[in-house]
C-alpha cells in the first residue's frame, strides 16, 4: 500500500468540507502515529490488558512492572485499539477516549500535545469519526512493514505539503536527506578515529529537532560509516508540540530514551539547562528570518548575565539564526565538540561593526571556533530556493586549521531532482557530497578550497571627519581643533591585516588633506563576503558577438512560426 496515497484518500473522502486544508495534519499526523503504537503493541495486547487487571489494584500505575515484565517500552491497558474500535460504533466517541485514557504515562504526554480533542468531537458530530477511525484501522504500520526511515520520510512530506497548505513563513522548512547526509559527513568524518575507539559512548544534539529527522541520520551515518558498536544518545528540543509528539512517539518505538526530547522554545527555557548537559555533537537546521520576539525577553534578560548563553550580543529581532548557534556553542563540552549548522547567507554579513551580529561573528573567530563554511547549490529546500550554508563549528580544531577558516564552494555539486518537491529541484549526489567532502578533508587551496587566516575577515571602522569651511577658511572649535563637518563624515572598513595609519595617509589623506581620523570612535567589526572570494569576473561580450546571437534567435523564432503556421 501506498502510505502517501492512503493518507490523502482519507483527506479527500473524510476530511473535506469539514476541515480547512491547514487543518487536515492536526487529525492526519495523530491518526498515524496512534496507529502505528497499535501495530507495535499488538503482539503484547491482551498480555497487558490481563497483566493491568491483576495488578491495577494493588497499584496506582502499574505500567512500569508491566513494561519490565513483557521487556516493552510503552503499553495501553484498554481493550481497545483502533481496529477493535470499530466493532462497536455506536459507543465509538466513548470508547475512543477510554483508549486514549489507558496508554502508559510516557505516551499520555505525546497524546496531550496533539490536542485531538477538539477534532474528535467535530468528526463525531459531523458522522465522520468512524470511516475515518475504519480508514486507520485497516493500514499496517508495523516497523517490519515501512521501516523507520521510511515512516520518518513520510511524516516529513507530510508536514511539507500541510505547512504549504497553511501558508507558513518560508523560514519554517524541513531538512532534506540529502543535505543532512553532507552535513553529518562534514561533522563525523574528521572522527572516525575517536569515533573508532572501544566503548565507545556519546552524545549527539540538535535543538530544534522537529521529527527527530537529522539526530537519526546522524546515528545512523555513525553506525554505517564508523562502527555498529558505538554508543550514540540522541537529546533534543522542539518547539511544536505536533512535531515534538512525532519525534518523542518515535523515539519509543525505536527503543532510544524518549525523556530526551524536551518541549518548548529552546531560546526562552533551554530544556537541559538544570543539568548543564553538554554534548559532543550537534547539528541542527534553526529557521531562517523568523522573529524571536516572543522569546525577546527571555533572551535580553539572559543576555545581561555574565555567563549566560547571549551575554556576547543578540542579532536583530528579525533573524535568530545565530541566537541557535550560540546556544550550541554554550553547550559545547570542554574536552571538545562539534557543531554542523544549516544557515542561510544572513548571519555572514548582516549587521556593520558594533551590532550585535557583527559582535557574535567576532566572537566565534576570535576564539577559533569556525572551522568551515560550505556553500550549497539554491533551490535545495522544499520551500524557498534562497541559497544556503552549512558552517562546522568547533573547539576541537586540528593542529593544521588553527587559526584559520575554510571556505567551500559547493554551488555547482548537485543533480536534478527526478522529482520536483515544492521548490526543491536539485539534490546533493553521492558523487556531489563526495567531492565537497574530499575538499573538506584535504584542506587546500584549489578552485573552489579557499583557506584564510581568522583575522582576514576582521576589519576596523574609522570615523573620517573634515571640517566645516566658512569663507574659505577652516572653522575651528575653542581649542583650536577643526570643527568636524557632520554632512561630510564617513566611515572606512580597514582590513585587520593592514595599518590604519599606513591606509589612511595611502587611500584617504591625499584624496582629503584636510581630513582627520577620530580614532575614539573605532568599532572592530567580522564579516564574511563569500560571494566575494569565489567571484569569476566574467568579460563583457563583443557587440559584433550579441548582434549575431539576436540574428541567429531572430531567425529560430521565424522558423518556429512558420512551422505553427502549416
Amino acid at each position: 500500500m501506498n502510505i502517501e496515497s492512503f493518507i490523502w484518500g482519507i483527506c479527500d473522502d473524510v476530511l473535506r468540507g469539514l476541515f480547512k486544508q491547514h487543518e487536515y495534519g492536526d487529525v492526519i499526523l495523530p491518526f498515524l502515529v496512534l496507529r502505528r503504537l497499535d501495530c507495535v503493541q499488538e503482539e503484547h495486547k491482551d498480555d497487558v490488558v490481563k497483566l493491568y487487571n491483576e495488578l491495577k489494584d494493588k497499584f496506582d500505575d502499574p505500567s512500569d512492572i508491566i513494561h519490565t515484565k513483557l521487556g516493552i517500552n510503552f503499553s495501553n491497558h484498554s481493550r481497545y485499539d483502533l481496529r477493535r474500535l470499530v466493532n462497536e460504533p455506536s459507543k465509538l466517541n466513548e470508547n475512543l477516549y477510554e483508549y486514549l485514557r489507558s496508554f502508559s504515562p510516557n505516551v499520555q504526554d505525546i497524546v496531550q500535545n496533539f490536542g485531538l480533542q477538539k477534532h474528535i468531537d467535530k468528526l463525531e458530530e459531523n458522522d465522520s469519526l468512524y470511516i475515518l477511525v475504519e480508514k486507520f484501522s485497516e493500514v499496517d504500520l508495523h516497523p517490519s512493514k515501512v521501516d523507520n526511515h521510511l515512516m520518518g520520510s513520510i511524516f516529513e512530506e507530510l508536514l511539507r505539503k500541510f505547512s504549504e497548505m497553511s501558508n507558513e513563513t518560508s523560514g519554517e522548512h524541513y531538512t532534506p536527506r540529502d543535505i543532512v547526509n553532507l552535513l553529518v559527513s562534514l561533522v563525523f568524518s574528521p572522527e572516525i578515529d575517536e569515533l573508532s575507539k572501544p566503548n565507545k559512548i556519546v552524545s549527539l544534539y540538535d535543538p530544534c529537532c522537529g521529527t527527530g529527522g537529522m539526530l537519526t541520520v546522524g546515528k545512523n551515518w555513525i553506525k554505517e560509516n564508523i562502527s555498529k558498536d558505538v554508543e550514540v544518545n540522541m537529546f533534543g528540543q522542539e518547539l511544536n508540540p505536533q512535531t515534538y509528539s512525532i519525534c518523542k512517539s518515535d523515539f519509543l518505538i525505536t527503543n532510544e530514551q524518549p525523556e530526551n526530547i524536551k518541549l518548548g522554545s529552546t531560546l526562552s527555557k533551554d530544556g537541559y539547562q538544570d543539568t548543564n548537559r553538554k554534548f559532543d555533537y550537534m547539528i541542527c537546521n534553526p529557521p531562517y528570518g523568523v522573529s524571536w520576539k516572543k522569546d525577546e525577553k527571555y533572551v535580553k534578560n539572559e543576555s545581561k548575565e555574565l555567563d549566560g548563553r547571549f551575554s556576547v550580543g543578540t542579532p536583530r529581532t528579525s533573524d535568530g539564526q545565530l541566537l541557535f548557534l550560540q546556544h550550541m556553542i554554550s553547550k559545547m563540552e570542554p574536552s571538545g565538540s562539534r557543531i554542523g549548522v544549516v544557515f542561510n547567507g544572513s548571519p555572514m554579513f548582516t549587521g556593520d561593526s558594533g551590532s550585535g551580529e557583527s559582535e557574535i561573528r567576532k566572537w566565534i573567530i576570535e576564539n577559533d571556533w569556525l572551522e568551515t563554511i560550505v556553500q550549497l547549490p539554491d533551490s535545495m529546500f522544499f520551500n524557498t530556493g534562497i541559497t544556503t550554508y552549512l558552517w562546522i563549528v568547533t573547539n576541537k580544531k586540528s593542529l593544521d586549521r588553527k587559526g584559520k577558516i575554510q571556505l567551500i564552494d559547493g554551488s555547482s555539486y548537485f543533480g536534478i531532482s527526478k522529482k520536483k518537491l515544492g521548490d526543491k529541484r536539485k539534490e546533493i549526489t553521492k558523487e556531489s557530497l563526495n567531492e565537497i567532502l574530499n575538499s573538506y578533508l584535504k584542506f587546500k587551496n584549489n578552485e573552489i578550497s579557499k583557506i584564510y587566516t581568522n583575522s582576514y575577515f576582521g576589519y576596523t571602522k574609522v570615523q573620517v571627519e573634515q571640517p566645516v569651511i566658512e569663507n574659505g577658511e577652516i572653522k575651528r572649535l575653542k581649542n583650536g581643533d577643526p570643527k568636524p563637518d557632520t554632512k561630510l563624515r564617513d566611515h572606512e572598513r580597514i582590513p585587520l591585516s593592514k595599518s590604519i595609519d599606513e591606509y589612511y595617509e595611502t587611500e584617504v589623506k591625499q584624496h582629503l588633506p584636510d581630513s582627520w581620523m577620530d580614532r575614539s570612535k573605532d568599532k572592530p567589526g567580522y564579516e564574511i563576503n563569500f560571494v566575494k572570494e569565489f567571484y569569476k569576473y566574467q568579460p563583457l561580450k563583443k557587440s559584433e558577438s550579441i548582434k549575431e546571437s539576436l540574428f541567429d534567435l531572430d531567425k529560430e523564432i521565424r522558423k518556429n512560426l512558420e512551422e505553427l503556421n502549416k
